[in-house]
This record gives C-alpha cells, structure tokens and sequence, in this order.
C-alpha cells in the first residue's frame, strides 16, 4: 500500500489535503459560477368592500378599503404555481433566463443536459422564486433570482401583471356569478308569477267570474231586496184578503209572491247551493289568487335581491396595489466569492488542527 508521503513541497501534506486542496476547489467553484442577481417588489391585494367596524379598525379603514385576504392567498400561491411558470416561459423567459449557455454549467437549469423535464425545470423555478405575505399587514414580499439584472426585473415585472390578471379575472367572474345567478332567480319569478297570472285569469273566463267574494255580495243585496219585495207583498195580500177576498187584485199579488220566491230561489242558487255557485268557485278562486299574489312578492323580492346584488358587485372590487416596484438589481447578491473561499480556508485550518492534535495522540499512545 502506498503510503503518503508527511511534506510535499515543503508543506506538511496534511495540511495541504485538509487545508489547500479545499481552498483551491473552492476558489475553482467560485470563480466558475456565475453571479446572481436578485430583484424584489412589494404588494397588496385591496378590496373596495366597506365593511363595518368599530375603534381604530374603523378609523384606518375609514376610506372604505380593507385587505382582501382570501385573494392574497391565491394570489401568492399562484406566484410559485406551475400555472404561473408555464405563462412565464410562453416566450421562453424562464428558459432563456435560466437555461442560457452565457450561465455558467455549475449554476444553469440542467447544466449538464441529463434532464430537462418541466418538472425539473419548476423545481428549480421554485428555488428561484420567493414568495412572503405577511398577514398582519397583508403586504406580500416578491423576490426573484436570476443570472442578470434584467432578467430578474423582467420576471419579477410580468409576474406581478400575472397576478394582477388573475386577481382581476377572479374578480370579474364573482362579479359576473352573483348577479346572473339573481337574474336567473328573477326570470324564474317572472314566469311563475306569468304562469299564475294566466291561471287566474283562464279560470275567470272560464269560469265567468271575476271575484266570488265581491260577487256574492251583489248577489246577497239582490236577495235581500227580493225578500223586502216579498213581505211586502205577502203582506198587502192579507190585508185584501181580509177586507175584500173577492178584490182582482188577490191573484196578482199570488202571483207576484210565486216569481218573487222563483227569483230567491234561483239568486240563492247562484250564491250556494250548486257546483256552479259563487260559494263553490271561491276556494279554487282564493287558491289561484294566493298563487297570484305569492308569485308577485316572489318576483318583487327576486328584483330587490338582483339589485343588491348588482350593488354588492359594484362595491366588492379587489385589485393588486405595488407598494415597491420591481428593482433592477445593480450589483450580484450571490456568491460571496471572498466569504466562501475564506470560509473554506477557516474550516480546513479548524479540520487541519484537530485531525493534527488526533494523529499526535495516537503516536504518543503508541510509544
């Protein structure tokens, strides 16, 4: 077995295996790799909707604005989505920013060509992209990496028009879901309250009545008077037939007296008494016109819910507000070159210096 020689070059080969060689591979790495640059932005996601509070929270909501937090959620996980990477590399940004041969191969997207799948690709998108919302606040931290300045701002720019398009378009379809579904609510009144309507109506010429109640009423007076005609009569028919029985008068008022109870007989039928009646007609009467009036407070309140709702969207509008615009970076966040190498050199002399002591123990153990 070959046996390490104890100084090469002068140098105690020790040191130059735990100490030199390292540096010198770091310095190698450093040097090799490219610089990356690193752009951030700042926004929140607001909401028009007024809502009502008390106390400060009324105070620092008194422009009628608050967070809208349900869409700064989707709009932060749809930043580090593949739906987002995928709308970012359609002119190839995230490719060419990436992928290009000017990065070095230590630092590029599949330096070297082994794999190249999309899902490599958002795995390394993701170690690219940071994402922090701070819900106290409710201001989300964007931050990009990327091998050039420009092509960090570039990407950190169109991810934000992203997420404004899709907070828009969300925005756009609550707006557009409540009030058609009030409207469909409103066509559905309409035409139960038409159907009912129509019934009621059919019923009427078919039936010829137009209210049983009002009707009944006429046809009551009717009766009574024809009665009032009847005692009257019946009673100048004693009276003649008391003084002159004999007076032609007598059959007259008989006869008067038989139409009259005719006449009772038949208005009485027309009130109750047959299938045909006022009284028989009222409750199919009463229930299409409770249907009627139902129909038409049903169709009122379908209309007073479709404005709200027209309201309610006017009102609930969410929109993504930059407070710090995308910054074009002006000099590399990444490597430390000069902290690496220098940690690299401090680990091996620390390596260097224990393993030394270790070796020399076990020497003085052996003698």
């Amino acid at each position: 077995m070959t046996k390490i020689p104890a100084k090469i070059g002068g140098l105690p080969s020790l040191f130059i295996i735990t100490v030199l060689v390292p540096t010198a591979i770091a310095t190698i790495y450093f040097t090799l790799s490219s610089s990356v640059y690193t752009s951030e932005s700042r926004f929140v996601v607001k909401s028009s909707e007024k809502k009502s509070t008390g106390g400060l929270g009324a105070l620092l909501r008194s422009g009628g604005f608050s967070n809208a937090t349900d869409e700064a959620f989707v709009a932060t996980d749809y930043i580090i989505s593949r739906d987002a990477l995928k709308n970012l590399n359609r002119d190839g940004l995230i490719s060419q920013a990436y992928g290009s041969r000017d990065v070095s191969f230590l630092n590029r997207f599949n330096g070297l060509g082994l794999n190249g799948s999309m899902e490599k690709l958002y795995s390394f998108y993701q170690d690219q992209v940071e994402i922090k919302y701070d819900g106290g606040t409710g201001i989300a931290v964007l931050t990009v990496k990327a091998f050039s300045p420009e092509a960090a701002h570039k990407i950190n720019l169109r991810l934000l028009d992203l997420t404004e398009e899709l907070v828009n378009r969300l925005n756009k379809r609550g707006r557009e879901d409540v009030v058609s579904n009030s409207s469909r609510e409103v066509e559905d009144a309409k035409e139960k309250a038409r159907a009912a309507a129509l019934a009621l109506s059919d019923y009427r010429n078919r039936e010829g009545v137009v209210d049983p109640e009002k009707q009944a009423t006429v046809q009551l007076q009717m009766i009574s008077k024809l009665q009032d005609d009847m005692i009257s009569t019946k009673t100048q028919l004693v009276q003649l037939q008391m003084l002159t029985p004999q007076n032609p008068q007598v059959p007259v008022l008989r006869a008067r007296i038989a139409e009259l109870n005719r006449e009772i007989a038949e208005q009485t039928g027309l009130v109750a008494g047959n299938q045909k009646s006022l009284a028989a007609t009222a409750a199919q009467f009463q229930r299409l016109q409770l249907e009627t009036q139902l129909a038409d407070r049903d169709l009122g309140a379908a209309m007073t819910s479709l404005q709200e709702a027209r309201n309610e969207a006017r009102r609930k509008q969410a929109y993504v507000e930059r407070i710090v615009q995308p910054s074009l970076p002006d000099s590399a966040s990444a490597p430390k070159r000069l902290r690496g190498i220098l940690s690299i050199f401090a680990i091996g002399l620390v390596l260097w210096a224990i393993t030394s002591m270790l070796l020399a123990g076990v020497r003085e153990h052996g003698d």
